[in-house]
C-alpha cells in the first residue's frame, strides 16, 4: 500500500509555484504526462513505498530557482523526503521571503552557506563546521549547542552564482566549502565541470560532516534509486524491484516508519 506523507516545503513551493503559472507545466513522460504527486515519477515508476524519513540534527534550507520546483529531476525535493526539518524558499533579486529571515535569524540554528570556496573571499570560508556553541539559547532552555542549518543553493551553476552574489543576507554567514572525494554520480543533468555536484549530494555530505550519518546514507541511496527510476522511465523500461538496491533501500524504509 502506498504510504501517505503530507506535503513538504518542497511541494509547497511547487504547489504555489503552479498556482502563479499562468500556462499548465507539462512533465515530458508518461501517458498524457501522468506523474505521481509524490515522487513526480510516471505512475509505474513510483518510488514512494520507499522513501526513508530520518530524523536529524541538523537542517537544511533551501534556496531554490525560479523553475527548479517545477523540474522532475529536480533533487531538492529528495532531500525534503528524507530530512524532515527541510526549508525551501523561491529566490528573487528583488525581495525576500520575510519567513527565510526569520528562519535565519532563529537562534537554534547555526546557518552555513554551502557554496566553492575558491569564488569567495578567504575569510569567510571554512572546511568543517564551527566547534559547536555551549553557551544556552532562548529556544534550548539551557539545553545546550545550536544545530547545523546548511543553506544550499538549489539551481543551476550559473544561477546559484547569482543568488550567492545578489543575497546580502547571507553576507554574515560563513561558507562551507566542500571537499568531495569522488566525483558526482548524478546522471539527470549534467554539469560542466565534474566536480559540481547535484543539490542532494552536497546534503548528504554536509549531513555526513554534521554527524547525521544515517540520514546521509539514506540519502545517497534514495539519489541512486531516484536515479534509476526516473531513467528506467525515460528509456522505457521496466523497474528491477528486487534488485540489491531496491531490497536495502526497502528495508532502511521499512525502519524509518
Amino acid at each position: 500500500m502506498k504510504p501517505s506523507y503530507p506535503p513538504h516545503a518542497v511541494s509547497r513551493l511547487r504547489s504555489a509555484r503552479l498556482l502563479r503559472s499562468t500556462r499548465p507545466f507539462l512533465a515530458r513522460g508518461g501517458p498524457k504526462g501522468e506523474r505521481c504527486g509524490g515522487c513526480r515519477l510516471i505512475l509505474s515508476h513510483c518510488l514512494c513505498t520507499l522513501r526513508p524519513v530520518v530524523p536529524t540534527r541538523a537542517g537544511v534550507c533551501l534556496l531554490m530557482a525560479e523553475h527548479e520546483t517545477l523540474k522532475p529531476s529536480n533533487t531538492g525535493w529528495l532531500i525534503a523526503d528524507v530530512v524532515p526539518d527541510t526549508m525551501a524558499f523561491g529566490w528573487a533579486r528583488t525581495e525576500v521571503d520575510p519567513a527565510l529571515l526569520a528562519v535565519l535569524a532563529d537562534p537554534q540554528w547555526q546557518p552555513y552557506v554551502v557554496f566553492p570556496g575558491e569564488f569567495v573571499t578567504p575569510e569567510r570560508v571554512i572546511t568543517e563546521l564551527l566547534p559547536a556553541t555551549t553557551q544556552p539559547t532562548s529556544t534550548t532552555s539551557g539545553a545546550g549547542n545550536k544545530r547545523p542549518l546548511f543553506i544550499l543553493l538549489d539551481a543551476t551553476w550559473p544561477e546559484a552564482r547569482k543568488i550567492f552574489k545578489k543575497s546580502p543576507y547571507l553576507t554574515q554567514f560563513p561558507v562551507l566549502s566542500l571537499l568531495p572525494e569522488q566525483l558526482s554520480r548524478y546522471r539527470l543533468r549534467r554539469s560542466r565541470r565534474d566536480d559540481h555536484l547535484c543539490t542532494s549530494e552536497v546534503a548528504a555530505i554536509c549531513l555526513g560532516l554534521a554527524g547525521d550519518h544515517a540520514a546521509a546514507q539514506a540519502l545517497e541511496m534514495y539519489l541512486d534509486l531516484f536515479t534509476d527510476h526516473y531513467l528506467r522511465a525515460k528509456q522505457q523500461l521496466k523497474v528491477e524491484w528486487d534488485d540489491v538496491l531496491h531490497l536495502q533501500l526497502r528495508a532502511l524504509a521499512a525502519s524509518s516508519t
